[in-house]
């Protein structure tokens, strides 16, 4: 008759302790922990140098704008003009922007336009805050600026 075998007992280990598990955990939260805050960082960097592209491009819609007209829109119309023309607007010949509507920030709030006195104009933003001054992600970023 043949001897049947024993089972032998498990002396492999199947799966994880609960401390080794701990001890992943922790140590993916001290990662995330440091990468986080740089992660966010540039992403705050990145809406304001979106924010100093998007003034650039009004700025040279306005300038198209100028060349047609022979003047800047005034306060009233705002950049509203880049996409249809002011009441007795002659030689206007836009739309000057290729989107449907002026652009808002980067933070969701539209863009200041103001008219100066030697016939130039500022488009500013407040930044995050929507505010006036700030630093950071807060600073308020102007056509002005450079």
């Amino acid at each position: 008759m043949s001897n049947p075998e024993k089972p032998k007992p498990n002396t492999s280990r199947d799966g994880y302790t609960l401390t080794e598990l701990l001890v992943v955990l922790v140590i993916l939260g001290l990662l995330v922990g440091l990468i986080a805050p740089r992660f966010l960082s540039q992403i705050g960097k990145a809406k304001s140098k979106t924010a100093r592209v998007q003034i650039t491009n009004l700025s040279t819609a306005l300038e198209y704008f100028q060349l047609d007209t022979g003047r800047y829109p005034a306060n009233s119309s705002g950049l509203s003009a880049l996409l249809s023309a002011p009441p007795n607007m002659v030689n206007w010949d836009g739309p000057y922007l290729k989107t449907r509507r002026v652009p808002d920030d980067p933070w969701g709030n539209p863009y200041h336009y103001q008219i100066g006195a030697n016939n130039s104009f500022i488009i500013s933003t407040l930044g995050a805050d929507n505010r006036e001054g700030g630093d950071g992600e807060d600073s308020d970023i102007s056509s002005a600026d450079g």
